[in-house]
């Protein structure tokens, strides 16, 4: 076969293995996202914050996003993003949560993929018309006694996600920290419940539920 045959034959098959392979080679560099950040045991010799009752406000350092896993070319993969632009209030009254309500800027919320984040940003979550998400409690809970070791509380709340409010259940891991007090949490969200697609990319797909997550550091 002459040079110039050769060259006719490669390129297309080397353009053709590319697109071919190109996915399947992302796909095996990929990694699974890390696990969520949660309420964490102090230190015993730690100074814990004291009283509870009053008002909490989100302080630096919280963050909050989703968690979903991508099927790429039938390779699974967890993704996670995450924002530090989070904000909200909670009351405690009586060593009661009377109301908690959380609010997070899902236009920042970013992966290890910028593509990915554009397209999460503009055809999924559509951040030009609902550019935030929303929690909050929808009835009282009693507090348990906080520590400096994580404590279990169950909450009945509203989920906002692109302009849909949904009723949800979420188990709160909450500690006393010598800041203040410490709150992680991940809700289950199916994305049909919401009105939200799930992206299915031809050789990307996701997963039809997730979960939105979050670690709230509050102080008063």
């Amino acid at each position: 076969m002459s040079r110039r045959a050769w060259i006719l034959v490669a390129v297309p098959v080397a353009l053709l293995l590319g697109l071919v392979l190109g996915p399947l080679a992302y796909a095996a560099l990929q990694d699974d996202a890390p696990a969520a950040q949660t309420a964490q045991v102090q230190p015993e010799d730690a100074e814990l914050a004291a009283g509870t009752d009053g008002t909490w406000s989100v302080a630096e350092g919280s963050t909050a996003g989703y968690r979903v896993d991508e099927v790429l070319n039938g390779a699974d993969v967890t993704v996670a993003g995450t924002t530090d632009q989070v904000s909200g209030s909670v009351v405690v009254e009586g060593d009661e949560l009377t109301s908690a309500e959380i609010t997070v800027d899902v236009a920042s919320i970013a992966t290890d993929s910028g593509r990915r984040d554009s397209y999460f940003r503009d055809s999924v979550m559509d951040v030009g018309t609902h550019p935030t998400a929303t929690f909050a409690i929808t009835e009282p809970v009693e507090l348990p006694e906080l520590t400096g070791t994580p404590v279990s509380v169950p909450v009945s709340g509203e989920l906002t996600l692109t302009g849909e409010t949904r009723p949800v259940q979420v188990e709160l891991s909450v500690v006393r920290t010598p800041d203040g007090v410490d709150v992680s949490g991940s809700i289950p969200v199916t994305f049909a419940d919401f009105g939200i697609e799930a992206p299915d990319l031809g050789f990307v797909r996701v997963e039809d539920s997730g979960a939105v997550e979050f670690l709230l550091h509050l102080a008063q």
